[in-house]
């Protein structure tokens, strides 16, 4: 487990205000480390799909050159992610307190069911 005071930390407003307006050079992504299925019940728009599931083997795709945002369903997985994330030197990542659920409940923008074509696709 992850001591939640020891890993950087935003909400969701936060996020959502990194998201839209980031600063010089890449901006943050928004990494959702679901399964693909609660993935498609609903996710913050704009996320790309990562799955702790696979999250060992393919971290080292993550880029080290812009922030990342790590969020799941409540902030638990994605803080530990994070937490992984560090210990393996990445520096710009942060987990997004509350995860998709507290995304939702803010009314922050949000699609529901099956993702279309592309969407959640990480990065090349």
């Amino acid at each position: 487990m992850f001591d939640s005071h020891r890993i950087p930390a935003v909400d969701v407003v936060e996020a959502h205000d990194r998201l839209a307006t980031p600063a010089a050079g890449p901006g943050p992504l928004l990494v959702d480390v679901r399964e693909p299925s609660e993935f498609a019940e609903f996710r913050a728009e704009g996320a790309v799909l990562f799955p702790l599931s696979t999250f060992m083997l393919r971290h080292q795709s993550l880029p080290r050159d812009r922030e990342l945002l790590l969020i799941c369903r409540t902030g638990a997985r994605s803080g530990q992610a994070t937490a992984f994330l560090l210990a393996n030197g990445w520096t710009s990542v942060a987990n997004v307190e509350g995860g998709t659920l507290a995304w939702v409940r803010a009314g922050l923008p949000a699609r529901h069911g099956e993702p279309s074509d592309g969407e959640g696709d990480f990065p090349a």
